[in-house]
């Protein structure tokens, strides 16, 4: 069932720069068209648990409303994607900012610096005929009680139906996976020490569904190195 994603769900699809106000924050120009990476299921965090944040990384946060995949579909029709979609969830697609930034000047991939263990915290499961509107949500992000990110999903670039067309019409999308759709603009660190609370409220302010973790410094695997100058 796709209530089970993170159990039984093949690939979170994540999908970048769909925020015009985020794009421009990190300094990036807004996309033509959807623009997307993945990242490993491995990397599930379920509400309450620990982020560990690796030795010399700088991990960002960015809050997103994900859509769980109901049925496998290929070459799906913008119009027909709903019925694609099981329904929602709320995520953060946390990022090892430092490391992404010297893979890209490389013009490597970022599959490192966005897949590390814990690197996708991931709150509960609401069927979609409980969401009147997955484009009137309000998305939230707070570190230590104090609200870094606010924003609205009206405010994607590319909306739910344009982001199923397009991912479907380069990847099959499979029962459970999960499709992250943008962060809005306010990113930035989360430090070990951190406590992190994020929210997803519908038009009227009612809260759906909350989404807590707390960061710790991970002491052994991976440590990143800067470039030497």
């Amino acid at each position: 069932m796709a209530s089970n994603f993170v159990r039984t769900g093949k690939k979170i699809v994540a999908i970048g720069r769909n925020y015009a106000a985020h794009a421009k924050e990190l300094g990036n120009k807004p996309p033509k068209e959807p623009f997307f990476f993945l990242k490993p299921t491995s990397s599930y965090l379920p509400s309450g648990g620990k982020l560990e944040i690796p030795r010399g990384i700088i991990a960002h946060h960015e809050v997103e409303l994900g859509l769980v995949i109901g049925k496998t579909g290929r070459d799906i029709p913008a119009a027909q994607a709903d019925s694609y979609v099981a329904g929602y969830t709320l995520a953060v697609d946390m990022t090892a900012r430092n490391l992404q930034n010297k893979v890209r000047k490389a013009g490597l991939p970022w599959s490192s610096a966005k897949g590390f263990d814990t690197f996708t915290p991931i709150g509960g499961w609401i069927p979609k005929e409980e969401i009147a509107d997955p484009h009137n949500l309000r998305l939230t992000l707070a570190i230590n009680n104090k609200i870094k990110q606010d924003g609205s999903t009206g405010d994607m670039i590319f909306n739910i139906p344009q982001l199923i067309e397009h991912v479907s019409s380069i990847m099959t999308l499979e029962e459970g996976d999960l499709l992250l759709t943008g962060t809005p603009e306010g990113v930035g660190p989360v430090e070990p020490g951190d406590s992190v609370l994020c929210a997803l409220k519908d038009a009227q302010g009612k809260e759906l569904l909350k989404l807590e973790f707390d960061a710790i410094q991970r002491e052994q695997g991976y440590q990143f190195v800067p470039d030497s100058e």
